[in-house]
């Protein structure tokens, strides 16, 4: 603490006006340190009859109080002769233009934004009290009326105390404006290590997924060998287990393929051509009903829909899509897809429905997220990943992806790019 202030304080106080008692004492704890009598009131009409009693040496108060609010509180100071030339430091968050008009006719000398540093607070202390002989000889009141937010103002109040005023606002917006600086270049640190991190994980799920798809072609290619060249050999349990190996390493297979697809998807480059989505849906059904679903299934494949994107990923899309919708309709008397567009807002959606199992929405929340499933592996085999794949790739192309369902009512997905 410098000796200016030492000598201003060292028979005089700080009067404080704050309604919040941890503010109060925050406060109060800091003057003690520096050792200034402080004395703390719980509102502005506290701290008025507080300050005719004994004169402070200044005063700081906090704006959104009971009773009486610092406004009015530093108004009252102002007007009184006696305590007129009283530094007068209002606390606020200055989150609205009209605290600076407000402080102004009221006719404070500085604004302190919360939070503060320590600091900071002594530094605006130490330039009110250098600066009071010169406001005591200032060219006394003056009256200016101003117009903001089509409202008229009138400011009374001495030149050197609002030019006090406006520069304690100014450096409160540069050191908020620093701070937002920081903050930044934080978030772009943490950001860039979120890449990194990224990159690494997509990275190490690319080789272990590669690393596990030799092994695993091993153990099915040899337990299909060993079950069809030795089931004479083997009794009814031993062929049981060899299904269950089987169907475990394919289930596993499946999931090392879709992690594979969900690591690339965030790694290839996006080349957006103009693809005819018609023929890319007929041909994704002829190949799923073909191999997989060979049940007879009413398909309808709306003409006409075309879409830029890129070619690779979005015959993902519409694969995982249309896969889901075959799978989980299979068990229906007469299963139906419907694959088609429409236009709202005059943006073209595109769907695909279907009348299968569906699901209950309010279990649906995490549906895009990795490993979530809404069936059980009894019911539908599956992985969780495929949607997961489907929501990052509409993603990277600047889409939407939302759906709709209703348990053993079927399925909508509709997605826009």
């Amino acid at each position: 603490m410098n000796y200016l202030i030492e000598q201003s304080f060292e028979k005089g106080y700080v009067l404080l006006a704050e309604d919040s008692l941890v503010q109060a004492k925050k406060l109060k704890r800091f003057f003690d340190t520096k050792k200034i009598r402080a004395v703390a009131c719980k509102d502005g009409q506290e701290a008025l009859a507080q300050a005719r009693q004994q004169k402070p040496d200044l005063i700081i108060s906090d704006v959104m109080m009971p009773v009486m609010d610092g406004y009015e509180f530093c108004r009252k100071v102002k007007e009184d002769e006696a305590l007129r030339d009283v530094p007068f430091i209002l606390l606020t968050s200055l989150g609205d233009p009209m605290d600076i008009i407000k402080g102004l006719q009221a006719g404070a000398d500085n604004f302190i934004t919360k939070p503060y540093e320590d600091a900071y607070l002594m530094s605006r202390i130490s330039y009110l009290i250098a600066n009071r002989h010169v406001r005591r000889m200032g060219s006394g009141d003056m009256s200016i009326e101003i117009v903001f937010q089509n409202q008229k103002f009138e400011i009374n109040s001495d030149k050197k105390q609002i030019l006090d005023l406006l520069l304690s606002v100014y450096e409160a917006a540069i050191s908020r404006n620093e701070e937002l600086i920081k903050t930044q270049r934080r978030l772009e640190e943490l950001n860039a290590n979120l890449e990194d991190a990224n990159q690494e994980l997509e990275s190490f799920a690319r080789t272990v997924s590669h690393d596990l798809r030799s092994p695993l072609s091993g153990i099915i290619g040899l337990t299909e060998l060993l079950k069809d060249d030795y089931s004479s050999a083997l009794d009814e349990d031993a062929i049981s287990f060899l299904e269950s190996i089987l169907i475990s390493s394919k289930n596993m297979q499946q999931l090392v393929n879709d992690l594979l697809g969900y690591s690339r998807s965030a790694s290839l480059e996006i080349h957006l051509q103009k693809i005819d989505l018609t023929l890319m849906a007929k041909k994704t059904v002829e190949e799923l009903t073909n191999l997989t679903y060979r049940k007879e299934y009413e398909v309808t494949i709306d003409e006409g829909m075309e879409i830029m994107a890129d070619r690779p990923l979005i015959r993902i899309v519409m694969n995982n899509l249309i896969e889901n919708s075959l799978k989980y309709s299979q068990k229906k008397e007469k299963p139906e897809i419907h694959i088609g567009k429409e236009v709202k807002n005059d943006k073209t959606i595109f769907f695909v429905k279907d009348n299968g199992s569906g699901f209950d929405m309010d279990k649906a929340e995490n549906l895009f997220r990795p490993f979530i499933r809404l069936h059980n592996q009894t019911e539908f085999d599956g992985t969780g990943v495929g949607l997961s794949t489907v929501k990052r790739i509409i993603d990277r192309h600047g889409g939407q992806i939302w759906f709709d369902s209703a348990t053993d009512k079927g399925t909508t997905f509709w997605f826009s790019l």
